[in-house]
């Protein structure tokens, strides 16, 4: 097996520079696409059936649900969506190719020099309209090809500066594993300083530019080898997988230092991975590439089929912002097809749960068709998901009153009337139409992945102090979780737990404080009594040499059962300076007991 490659800091200032000038080159040419279509305008200079009339009136609905469902507002936006995607499925293109993993319809492998042959033929300007093309029919489940947003033209000279910039980069860049990981984080580099420096509450929009960061490799790695590598260890021992986590710890008598999970299943098959957090999907690719091994070892199945089965059946991600929720899943087809080869895969669990509803409750209503019990159901979504763009996966449907849950008995009854009424609506011809249904299908997904409980949970929480939380992220929190409030990332530390089976097991990235201020007593006593504390790793700050590091970091795993009287805890000290010496201590520091 091949050892990763990670940008080196050259590539990576690079990789930076040129995606921020990308997002303000996208901007402008989306801003001027959108000028030309009229779609700000009240009337339209286009007929309603031409193809630049139905774009118009699918890019109007889209800001109209970007805005809350207020007329004239979303139009900042969309330009901030279209621009994304428009970027985005260039440089995707890009990471395929580079990978020899962008494919002609046909099932050959293509180059971008080939596009460049095929695109005059093809309809296309040149190779990297049609790599984007091809990219697009080969990830449907992540940019779909009826998406408004994704059938923007960008004038000439707008596409050739994007181009110009994608060019600039070196294909050693589109070779290294952390390198999708950043892209998300540099595109928000912008938008990020403009929300620091205006000083508002931050909550909506804002929440994932100030509280996204990516996570570094030896972090991941730690936390999965320690708990889903732990628990492979206890009952696979003479495993070969074994020699290649470089972070498993063990103690002097030979268990795993963060416990041996006797509360899991037996098979690795029935494991369940959750990452509620998922940002650009670092945990869920190394949880990918664990997970399939397992299941090839465990099953004798073939590379391709445990690959398609972990998508199937192990892995699941929730993220507040719709653009992560495609880099991640763009990054586990990735992932899926470098072992197996291309191949049509299942669509990633990886599900928006920020998805704004709205000012939309009379569209969703009209779905039912008049059927009472399925327009409660779709009422009771819309109730769910009112304050989807602050609360994300802190939404829990188990916490509604029982009558107006949405996963009780009944819904069995209503589920088949609800799938087949978003399925309707997206048969209509209608782009206004499609637009809010695919909102209600994502709602859907996201409420049901929210319901679930899995056996491992496993994210970097988001940071984000209460003074700074807007009002509704505030209250919600306060009322939820009086003994984390403090913290965005203290709740989603209770929320993990809330998402864990009994047995199973939540493995976080946090900041360091909690463990030991008194503010945050209350919960470290909740946590001491009712669950299992097995590992609590002293990080400290990261090492990057850059403000996303400035808080002092821990890596805990806490399983969800209460602790038996002869529970300990284990840990290791690796607050050191630097990332070399941080890496060294969590693979050969002394375990404490």
């Amino acid at each position: 097996m091949s050892l990763p490659t990670y940008l080196p800091p050259d590539l990576r200032s690079l990789l930076e520079n040129t995606v921020i000038k990308a997002r303000v080159a996208s901007e402008s040419g989306a801003n001027a696409a959108l000028v030309a279509l009229s779609v700000a305008e009240p009337r339209s200079p286009f007929d309603a059936g031409s193809p630049q009339g139905r774009l118009r009136n699918g890019l109007r609905a889209r800001a109209r649900q970007l805005g809350d469902g207020r007329e004239g507002d979303g139009m900042a936006q969309l330009v901030e969506e279209v621009a994304y995607v428009q970027w985005h499925r260039m440089l995707f293109a890009r990471f395929l190719a580079e990978n020899g993993l962008l494919v002609h319809p046909s099932g050959a492998a293509v180059s971008l020099e080939e596009c460049a042959e095929l695109a005059p033929e093809e309809g296309e300007p040149d190779e990297w309209m049609l790599a984007a093309r091809y990219a697009a029919q080969m990830l449907p489940g992540i940019f779909p090809l009826d998406d408004p947003s994704a059938q923007v033209r960008f004038a000439p000279d707008d596409r050739q500066a994007l181009e110009a910039l994608l060019k600039s980069l070196p294909a050693s860049v589109f070779a290294a594993e952390d390198a999708l990981g950043w892209v998300y984080q540099f595109w928000q580099t912008k938008k990020k300083a403009e929300v620091n420096q205006s000083g508002r509450k931050i909550g909506g929009e804002d929440i994932s530019p100030v509280t996204q960061l990516f996570t570094e490799p030896y972090m991941v790695r730690f936390l999965l080898e320690n708990s889903l590598g732990a628990w492979w260890a206890a009952r696979h021992p003479q495993s070969p997988l074994l020699r290649s986590f470089d972070y498993l710890r063990f103690r002097d008598d030979g268990t795993p230092a963060a416990g041996t999970f006797p509360g899991w299943p037996d098979r690795v098959a029935k494991v369940t991975m959750m990452d509620p957090s998922c940002g650009s999907g670092h945990f869920l690719v190394v949880g990918f590439g664990m997970l399939r091994r397992m299941r090839m070892e465990e099953e004798g199945l073939s590379e391709a089929a445990a690959g398609d089965a972990v998508l199937r059946e192990n892995l699941y991600g929730l993220e507040l912002d719709p653009r992560c929720t495609q880099i991640a899943a763009f990054a586990l087809a990735m992932a899926a097809w470098k072992a197996g080869g291309v191949r049509p895969l299942p669509v990633p669990h990886v599900v928006c749960c920020g998805i704004p509803v709205q000012g939309q409750l009379e569209t969703w209503q009209e779905m039912a068709g008049g059927n009472a019990k399925l327009q409660t159901a779709m009422e009771r979504l819309y109730e769910l998901f009112r304050n989807a763009p602050d609360l994300g996966s802190l939404i829990n449907p188990a916490s509604l009153p029982t009558e107006n849950r949405m996963f009780t008995a009944d819904y069995a009854e209503v589920a088949p009337l609800l799938a087949k009424a978003l399925a309707a609506e997206k048969t209509k011809d209608d782009p206004a139409a499609a637009v809010f249904g695919a909102a209600a299908r994502g709602v859907a997904m996201a409420a049901e992945l929210l319901a679930g409980t899995y056996t491992l949970v496993a994210t970097n929480v988001p940071y984000l102090v209460r003074k700074k939380q807007d009002e509704i992220l505030k209250s919600y929190c306060v009322t939820r979780y009086p003994a984390s409030c403090a913290d965005l990332a203290t709740v989603f530390i209770e929320r993990c737990r809330e998402m864990c089976q009994p047995g199973g097991t939540h493995a976080v990235v946090s900041p360091q404080n909690w463990l030991f201020l008194g503010s945050y007593q209350g919960l470290r006593r909740l946590i001491l009594d009712e669950q299992t504390w097995t590992h609590a790793t002293r990080l400290g700050s990261g090492a990057t040499a850059t403000e996303s590091w400035e808080v002092l970091r821990a890596l805990t795993i806490v399983t969800n059962s209460r602790p038996p009287s002869e529970a300990v805890i284990t840990g290791i000290d690796a607050g050191l300076p630097s990332e070399a010496q941080k890496t060294l201590a969590l693979r050969e520091a002394p375990i404490l007991v």
